[in-house]
């Protein structure tokens, strides 16, 4: 039998000390690790207005900016806003380049495998948008058919539009792409949020319009990495403060003239 020297016993214990540090460190939850950076990394696309855009100063500003600034002042720690393409954003969240994406992101079935979500924070519904001269009839997925349609990359309204029995769905890095090739008729209509096109009718000079609602409502919340359980009581609870303290409905009133956290009257 081979005796353990010293020298190696101690090494030994080192490696496992070491060891145990590695597994405390990796197991420590996303709310420990936001509060020791002093920092809520919070990813969103920068090119989605009037979620998150950069304004004529070149400062990022929108609907879900301001819920993120919020709730990172409700969680005791300054924003830190990263952005990054739709079609490459949620791949950045599981790589761990930021902790959390604040960027009207439907959580789907298939989104949780992946990822631990917030509760809901908005309530919308997918709407067709169509040029504003459109005169044909395309509300249903059977007009639908034979017709071009524009989505987003990789998002909830891609996985719609390949439902659409017949139609050719053309995907893009994001909205401004395929409300440009709308407006110039290379694609007949695009789908994407209904809470989208109120601001684009007032603050845009693109020739479209709203069209029909496709889809059933869905509910929007912030998505982070498995496996860190305070953070999700952390951010539920901020979210829930900011409804009760009238700071949720002053930022949704701002921007969309109406409790967005509920589903649109009718609808």
């Amino acid at each position: 039998m081979k005796k353990t020297t010293p020298t190696s016993w101690l090494a030994s214990v080192l490696l496992a000390g070491i060891a145990l540090t590695t597994s405390a460190a990796s197991a420590a939850d996303l709310l420990d690790e936001a509060k020791a950076r002093g920092t809520l990394r919070i990813a969103c696309e920068g090119t989605y207005p009037p979620f998150n855009y950069k304004d004529d100063q070149g400062q990022l500003t929108g609907f879900d900016v301001e819920i993120g600034k919020a709730l990172a002042a409700k969680l005791g720690v300054k924003p830190e806003f990263v952005t990054s393409e739709w079609s490459g954003i949620l791949a950045g969240l599981q790589a761990g380049k930021y902790d959390v994406i604040i960027n009207q992101v439907a959580a789907t079935d298939a989104r949780r495998e992946t990822f631990d979500f917030s509760g809901p924070y908005v309530m919308s519904y997918p709407q067709l948008i169509v040029r504003a001269n459109e005169t044909r009839k395309l509300e249903t997925p059977a007009d639908l058919k034979g017709k071009k349609i524009g989505v987003g990359q990789g998002s909830n309204y891609a996985e719609l539009a390949k439902g659409i029995e017949g139609a050719e769905v053309r995907t893009y890095p994001g909205a401004p792409e395929y409300l440009q090739d709308l407006a110039t008729g290379r694609i007949d209509a695009a789908i994407n949020d209904s809470l989208l096109i109120p601001y684009l009718r007032a603050k845009t000079k693109l020739p479209v319009k709203a069209g029909a609602q496709i889809g059933k409502p869905e509910s929007n919340a912030i998505p982070f990495r498995k496996g860190n359980p305070k953070f999700k009581q952390a951010i539920d609870k901020a979210l829930d403060e900011l409804k009760a303290d009238g700071s949720y409905a002053k930022i949704s009133n701002k921007w969309f003239e109406r409790d967005v956290s509920v589903p649109p009257s009718g609808r």
